[in-house]
């Protein structure tokens, strides 16, 4: 039978019972080698003794114990519920105040998770009421256009810029699914990005290619410098993205006739790239919100976006140890800074 399945009561008579037979083997063969009654005698005071002082502890062991295990169970309810924490033993050398400082560790281990679940659920939360938010316009449009054809004659025109309408939201929508894909794989960990050596100016390239067609259509100009043989240790594909994020806003907030400059320096420890244009530039006041998910200013709820492309920027430079500043003033464009390092 193991040990561990006997109960403590169980052991301590047990005990009891082997010292009294002890005892009593003993007392007799001593009276058989001596032959002297007083020993007899002497051997079963001492027995008493014994057992009554085995009694004695056994009742006291057996209050602390109990006294123990309800302040146990009692903490471990005040750690379920979170209510309470457990109290530290005042003597730190005994087995229950060992049990109640891991009792106190695991209480701090709960309370660390019960943390982090609530803010992954406010997260969560947060971004369910964004989503919809971002998704409830483009589908009451297209609820509504859609009303309109079906519901009344339209002329050939009419039906085109309906048509054209639905193509705007629809387009909308796909936007704000990739742009939460791509960011739900990235916070998740899904991507990893992996930073390699190479060539700064193909980034740039693979950057600039996406906003050409709409930087051509409002006649913005587009410069880049760069200089030669600029290598750097990034991930391109994801650095690209960012770059373009921040050039994909510079084209939709610079005027027709405006200019955009690329530009990149190289210091001891980062290599700045600065995207700066002539638009409409940022309040003050609004430049740290900038780059929150899903935020956009009140003025440029007509421009097309969803308000999550600053946000995936700032997560991609991050997550490569560098970190994004902007400077801008109202009516005098705006200056977006990515600094990488350059190991």
């Amino acid at each position: 039978m193991s040990l561990g399945r006997i109960s403590v009561k169980r052991i301590f008579l047990l005990a009891c019972g082997g010292m009294a037979v002890s005892m009593m083997v003993i007392c007799v063969v001593l009276l058989w080698m001596t032959g002297e009654r007083w020993v007899l005698i002497g051997g079963g005071l001492l027995m008493f003794c014994a057992l009554a002082w085995m009694f004695l502890l056994t009742v006291a062991f057996s209050k602390r114990l109990s006294i123990f295990t309800r302040e146990l169970c009692q903490a471990m309810d005040q750690m379920v519920s979170g209510n309470g924490e457990p109290v530290y033993a005042a003597d730190s050398e005994t087995l229950f105040a060992r049990i109640s400082y891991r009792l106190s560790r695991l209480y701090g281990i709960m309370q660390e998770n019960r943390r982090k679940v609530d803010e992954e659920r406010q997260e969560l939360q947060m971004l369910v009421s964004d989503v919809s938010h971002q998704v409830k316009t483009p589908v009451s449009n297209l609820k509504m256009v859609t009303d309109t054809l079906l519901s009344k004659a339209v002329t050939e025109e009419e039906r085109r810029e309906f048509l054209q309408g639905i193509r705007n939201q629809t387009d909308k929508l796909e936007f704000l699914f990739q742009a939460l894909v791509k960011t739900s794989r990235l916070e998740t960990g899904a991507i990893r990005l992996e930073k390699k050596d190479t060539m700064l100016i193909d980034t740039l390239a693979m950057a600039c290619s996406g906003i050409v067609y709409a930087a051509e259509k409002k006649d913005i100009s587009v410069t880049v410098d760069c200089p030669d043989g600029l290598r750097l240790s990034h991930d391109s594909k994801w650095t690209a993205e960012a770059l373009f994020n921040l050039l994909d806003n510079a084209v939709k907030y610079t005027p027709a006739g405006g200019a955009i400059r690329i530009s990149v320096e190289q210091w001891e420890m980062y290599v700045k790239l600065n995207v700066s244009d002539t638009g409409k530039g940022i309040p003050e006041r609004n430049q740290a919100a900038i780059f929150r998910r899903f935020y956009r200013e009140e003025e440029v709820h007509g421009e097309q976006g969803v308000g999550i492309g600053l946000y995936l920027t700032r997560e991609i430079v991050t997550r490569q140890g560098g970190y994004i500043k902007v400077v801008s003033e109202p009516g005098q464009g705006s200056e977006f800074s990515i600094m990488l390092p350059i190991r």
